[in-house]
């Protein structure tokens, strides 16, 4: 199957009520499944956990049962967070297969490698798992999607390295941030030689919803471009990066994503120089950097609500106290009746060692106290 540059992520997907995450909307998503198919694109991400495990349905309902097997390519992952022994690794794994109704994956991935999932990993005999499944030819290319340090990812590619790809975070304002170290990452898979997969590429929808000002620049320069679109092209600019991955939301942004990855043409070095005005913009506000994966959310013994917390948080910084404090604070007491409050938070920072962003939750969840419970 051929594979254009722009993957689905079926990790953000449309919903009937979004105070539901299991809400997904099918019908929108087999319309958006079919205009994908149509415009030649071919690659589907998935993950156990996505949608509070209903994503792999979703995808055997929207895609699978409707489209002949060799009409897409689909990736899927081993939770390795979730891992408590080696008979772990089979039994999800046939869960995934029947959950998703696939006999194999074309790509399967252990999931956010970090230095202590490698540890879960190593100790469930994961490695030799995965290994094993493409030996037998349930599993086509194996790799792993990675959120540690580049020393970290160079010591796993030099301990296995059968691995055919890597999935790292990379996008513009990333590049240099030392705690995703996307550059340094990049370098140490290009040094071993393996295929990259690109996730985040717009952090989780933070840079297709950039400051005014921000946007201006980009809008100054080409008014018919999608700000989106910036981030999608910086990534797949990059030579040695095989597929660019978007959680599309809805069928507008997949039309949007579709249309400029169709042609796509890379960056100039005018537009670099913008984006580099948009990265020193970025990084000089007060926004929490969350991308709404809700990875800190599963095991929170006070079931905070950190990414909605946060959301409205940045709302408030973004637009202004004037404008949006009133809106926010209803949607944040509305919250609060059904979740954790900020300040109930006791500090074990269970969630901060999930965090594929490395951000200082507790430290965060404070700052919003101080905003919304006065």
């Amino acid at each position: 199957v051929y594979m254009k540059k722009l993957g689905f992520g079926m990790m953000r997907l449309p919903l009937k009520d979004t105070s539901d995450i299991t809400s997904i909307n099918y019908d929108e998503v087999c319309q958006m499944v079919d205009k994908f198919i149509e415009e030649g694109f071919t690659y589907f991400d998935t993950a156990y956990m996505y949608h509070n495990y209903v994503s792999e349905i979703c995808v055997r309902e929207c895609l699978v049962k409707r489209y002949e097997r060799d009409k897409f390519l689909l990736a899927d992952k081993l939770p390795t967070m979730q891992l408590k022994s080696k008979e772990d690794n089979e039994r999800i794994f046939n869960e995934q297969l029947n959950k998703c109704g696939v006999d194999y994956f074309d790509y399967y991935l252990l999931h956010c490698l970090t230095v202590k999932n490698v540890e879960i990993s190593e100790r469930c005999d994961s490695f030799n798992f995965v290994k094993r499944l493409k030996e037998e030819g349930k599993i086509k290319n194996v790799g792993f999607s990675f959120h540690d340090t580049h020393e970290v990812l160079d010591s796993i590619l030099t301990k296995y390295d059968f691995f055919d790809f890597v999935q790292l975070q990379l996008n513009y304002l990333d590049w240099e941030n030392p705690d995703v170290q996307s550059r340094l990452c990049y370098e140490v898979a290009k040094k071993h030689n393996k295929k990259i997969i690109v996730m985040e590429s717009i952090k989780g929808g933070k840079l297709a919803n950039l400051p005014e000002d921000a946007a201006k620049l980009m809008k100054d320069y080409n008014p018919e471009s999608s700000v989106a679109s910036w981030a999608m092209r910086y990534v797949a600019s990059i030579d040695e990066t095989i597929l660019c991955l978007s959680g599309m939301s809805n069928y507008e942004q997949l039309v949007d994503n579709v249309t400029y990855m169709n042609d796509f043409k890379k960056l100039n070095e005018e537009e670099y120089e913008i984006i580099d005005k948009v990265t020193t913009i970025l990084n000089n506000n007060e926004l929490i950097a969350c991308t709404d994966c809700k990875y800190c959310v599963e095991g929170c013994p006070k079931n905070i609500a950190i990414p909605d917390y946060f959301k409205l948080y940045n709302v408030v910084k973004e637009k202004g106290w004037r404008f949006e404090y009133n809106s926010q604070k209803e949607k944040f007491d509305d919250l609060s009746k059904t979740y954790g409050l900020p300040s109930a938070c006791i500090n074990c920072k269970k969630c901060e060692g999930h965090c594929p962003q490395h951000l200082k939750i507790t430290d965060n969840l404070v700052k919003v106290k101080g905003m919304f419970e006065r």
